[in-house]
């Protein structure tokens, strides 16, 4: 399979970023955070064991945790620097899932799943992981983040230098998040958007905190020649001219795509087979307008 994303990098880029971190930095995993544990208190059962896989600081894992509805929880992370003090995690890279088949009740992913070369066969992996009738809930940027940002940098590379490469990763789209679901095996998949708008004074503040989130540019076909203040300067410009509201402030948007999966259970609601019908579509539509003609 092709590799997108360098993993390598992408580990790089999320450490600094754990070891940089501060509050303010953490607002989208704030807001997934919340998400997901409103999702969690809705579900009328008790999970036994959770699993929080690569959340970062953890603050996923918390806000899930205080709904009550978990008993017990672990943390999967690609190393000790995401781990609070005294807290032992389970070191794993991100595609590959340290699991055994069948092992836990609900997988929580926030912000990650988009960061995986093959996210088909890391989803495979999830559905396994979990015990029938078992509860995957995820979330991860969508198509439309960033756009903002992916317009302006390609604008002004190829103004300057009059070719473009990368320089903002592509991000999926929400329709084929569920039809990636329902090929992972997963029942009773719901697949839904939110966008959020965030404003800053200017591109760098934003470059900053895609930065301090891990979110800098790992893809394997990036540009490896440094880019001069120029380019920014100009870029910063474009920006301004192009995305920003009547205040002076740019407008920067975030699409968060939340999935939610069960392990198949034969208890399960299952969808009535083809032809099982009492009544034709033609008939219910006959019945339909004979009724509306009575009205009338």
């Amino acid at each position: 399979m092709e590799q997108i994303f360098d993993p390598a990098l992408i580990s790089k880029n999320r450490a600094r970023a754990a070891q940089r971190a501060t509050a303010d930095t953490g607002f989208l995993l704030d807001i997934v955070a919340t998400e997901l544990a409103e999702r969690v208190a809705v579900v009328e059962r008790q999970f036994d064991q959770a699993v929080e896989l690569h959340g970062a600081d953890g603050r996923t894992a918390t806000a899930c945790l205080k709904t009550g509805r978990i008993k017990s929880l672990s943390r999967v992370e690609t190393g000790d620097v995401f781990a609070k003090p005294d807290e032992k995690i389970i070191h794993a890279p991100i595609e590959h899932l340290p699991l055994e088949e069948q092992s836990t009740n609900l997988l929580l992913s926030p912000l990650v799943l988009h960061l995986a070369n093959d996210m088909p066969g890391l989803l495979i992996q999830m559905r396994r992981a979990l015990k029938p009738d078992g509860l995957l809930l995820a979330a991860l940027p969508g198509a439309g983040t960033l756009a903002e940002l992916r317009d302006v940098l390609l604008a002004t590379e190829v103004e300057m230098s009059g070719g473009a490469s990368p320089r903002v990763m592509p991000f999926a789209d929400v329709r084929d998040m569920g039809s990636l679901m329902q090929r992972a095996g997963f029942a009773l998949p719901v697949v839904d958007m939110e966008e959020y708008t965030v404003r800053y004074d200017s591109i760098f503040p934003l470059m900053r905190d895609l930065k301090a989130m891990g979110m800098a540019n790992p893809l394997q076909a990036r540009s490896r020649k440094p880019l001069n203040r120029a380019f920014f300067m100009r870029a910063a410009e474009l920006y301004a001219e192009r995305h920003s509201d009547p205040d002076g402030r740019i407008r920067a948007t975030f699409s968060i795509i939340y999935m939610s999966g069960w392990a198949p259970h034969e208890n399960q609601p299952k969808p009535l087979k083809r032809g099982s019908a009492r009544i034709s579509l033609a008939d219910a539509l006959k019945e339909t307008m004979d009724s509306l003609e009575d009205k009338n």
